[in-house]
């Protein structure tokens, strides 16, 4: 099998289907926002699983540090098993998160949610799916067709629509001017190589993935793809929680691969690196260079840009570097075993 899998090829698109959506989206992120500053809500909501929830998790950082709005996760089961939708999501934004807009739980979530008087924002790729007609406000991802179980291109395009919609609602003017070079930024991060980190991983059964802050949610999407991909047991905690229990777990030559963050999230990294390295533990590690001077393997990597896309970049070259391992590992990146590509639970 070549490295030209749908997984690697759809990846490749991410660069200028973002640019696109960005263009495409610019007068509906600007009412969007408008409507959602006018709500003045106490709080927000994300609906979302699998790799869209791991989006809605960076939504989360970004509402609760640039709009200074706390964010929670309503789990589909609470309206769709439990129907405990609380009255209280009465004028609150439900950012409602997925590829196909078509799992039985989420749209039994969403529909329980706006019943309770939830303003629902849908950001999806079918702009014709069952989510999508149900939305007050719809952002379409705009990613085009994705055919690989992986997610990569969409995971993409959520990661930069929901940065577009809180640079609009803040007034982020340096975020809008990082996302207009986005495409720049996403193609020169999947030029990246990565390879160094396949070697180490090849025979690896398990491994603890660190971020913090905006690379938390990258983290935890990377674990996804470990797994599914490759599977790999992957966990991801953040650096700072890691230190309170999980790290005991890693021995000498045990892989730990680290997404550093370029913002304030940064604080303490170097350290964790550095007593992580001590033990004698494999640590493969993207970032700021200061940062990673005790890592074994030291990613090349974007950090100068905007800590959001630094953020979403970080992505970008991981996701060529997990095809290349999944090969390398001698499995199928695009048909992962059990896995489809819509998931139907209720």
């Amino acid at each position: 099998m070549t490295s030209e899998s749908l997984m690697f090829r759809e990846a490749a698109e991410a660069a200028s289907v973002c640019a696109r959506q960005i263009a495409l989206n610019r007068d509906a992120v600007k009412a969007a926002a408008e409507r959602l500053r006018a709500l003045d809500a106490p709080f927000a909501a994300t609906l979302a699983r699998g790799s869209s929830d791991q989006a809605a998790s960076f939504a989360k950082v970004l509402f609760e540090t640039r709009l200074r709005l706390p964010t929670l996760s309503h789990a589909p089961s609470i309206g769709a098993l439990y129907a405990a939708t609380s009255p209280k999501f009465a004028g609150v934004p439900l950012i409602a998160i997925s590829q196909s807009g078509r799992s039985p739980d989420l749209l039994a979530a969403a529909d329980g949610a706006k019943a309770a008087g939830a303003v629902l924002v849908v950001l999806v790729n079918d702009a014709e799916s069952p989510l999508a007609a149900m939305a007050d406000i719809s952002i379409p991802l705009h990613a085009g067709p994705e055919t690989s179980v992986a997610a990569t291109k969409s995971f993409i395009a959520t990661l930069t629509a929901l940065a577009h919609l809180t640079a609009e609602w803040s007034g982020d003017a340096a975020l809008l001017a990082a996302l207009d070079r986005i495409e720049d930024t996403l193609a020169a991060a999947w030029d990246l190589d990565w390879s160094a980190a396949i070697a180490p991983l090849i025979d690896a059964q398990s491994l603890l993935v660190l971020g913090r802050g905006l690379t938390f949610p990258i983290a935890g999407e990377a674990a996804l793809k470990f797994k599914e991909t490759s599977g790999l047991h992957a966990e991801a905690f953040s650096s700072a929680e890691v230190a309170h229990g999980p790290m005991t777990l890693v021995e000498a030559h045990d892989p730990v691969f680290v997404f550093g963050p370029a913002d304030e999230a940064r604080t303490g990294l170097a350290d964790r690196i550095a007593s992580f390295a001590a033990r004698g533990a494999t640590v493969i590690a993207a970032g700021h260079p200061d940062d990673l001077a005790a890592a074994t393997i030291r990613l090349p990597s974007l950090t100068d840009a905007h800590p959001v896309t630094d953020a979403i970049a970080m992505i970008q070259s991981f996701y060529r570097f997990a095809n290349a391992l999944s090969l390398a590992r001698g499995r199928d990146p695009d048909r992962p075993p059990f896995l489809a590509k819509v998931t139907r639970t209720l």
